[in-house]
């Protein structure tokens, strides 16, 4: 018995070696679940996140409790609350690069109501995104319309934030635009569960944060109409042009 209880004691491990990388606690991976995982697995398949913490059994098998990147309740998660926590194997998942000292963070945040048809336009393509191989450096997160959210990860250090949005502009539909937006200091009503993008940088603003640079890659709508859940045809063509687009952003906001 003495045994047993030495042996969950043991401290656990600090990393795991996979595929020549060393990934320990807060290292990026990607997701690729074994046929044999569970549904809830399967779902997460290509997807990348972040190791919050490395389990070992009694025979030394480890876990990698991993919580997806892209996941707007991932602060659960590091509270450990269950629904954000998920258990890999070593031979689950790929290593992704760490960002380098002085790696320039680039957060990609998806916003709109999927329940108003076009207006869903930047949640899909955030979750276009959350499944490409992207710099070290950035995160790419579904907001939806969670304003408050979003005005506090402003402040959170980043150099530079896209926000993905439907915006009406009076062009025809599809169409996709880059803007810098400028900040309305009158338009600090707080709304929680709002997403207007000058009204929550604004927000930010007022909560005492600096802001980064800020960008909106804004796809003009065909349709917003409650309980239309799907994106209309021109603005769904538009998602392939939007994530090329999204990545030359990237792009040059990271070359030094």
């Amino acid at each position: 018995m003495k045994g047993a209880w030495e042996e969950l004691e043991r401290p656990g491990r600090d990393a795991v070696e996979i595929d020549g990388v060393e990934v320990r606690v807060g290292s990026r991976v990607r997701l690729r679940p074994s046929s044999t995982a569970d549904v809830f697995d399967h779902a997460l398949d290509g997807r990348v996140a972040v190791v919050e913490s490395l389990e070992t059994d009694l025979e030394d098998n480890v876990q990698l409790v991993v919580i997806a990147e892209d996941d707007p309740g991932r602060d659960l998660g590091a509270r450990r609350q269950p629904g954000h926590r998920f258990f890999f194997s070593p031979a689950e998942v790929e290593p992704l690069g760490e960002a380098p000292a002085g790696a320039k963070r680039i957060l990609v945040a998806g916003i709109g109501n999927v329940c108003l048809g076009d207006d869903g336009f930047g949640c899909a393509l955030a979750t276009r995104l959350a499944t490409r191989e992207l710099p070290a450096g950035v995160e790419v997160v579904d907001y939806g319309i969670r304003g408050m959210d979003l005005a506090y990860a402003l402040g959170d250090g980043w150099d530079t934030v896209v926000l993905l949005d439907a915006t009406p502009r009076g062009g025809d539909p599809g169409t996709l635009y880059v803007i810098e937006p400028e900040i309305d200091p009158d338009a600090v009503a707080i709304e929680t569960h709002g997403m207007d993008p000058v009204k929550v940088l604004a927000m930010a603003q007022a909560l005492g944060s600096t802001l980064p640079r800020v960008l909106v890659v804004g796809c003009e709508p065909r349709s917003v109409a409650e309980g239309f859940n799907d994106l209309s045809e021109p603005v769904r063509l538009a998602l392939d042009e939007g994530a090329r687009l999204v990545d030359e952003l990237i792009r040059e906001e990271v070359r030094p």
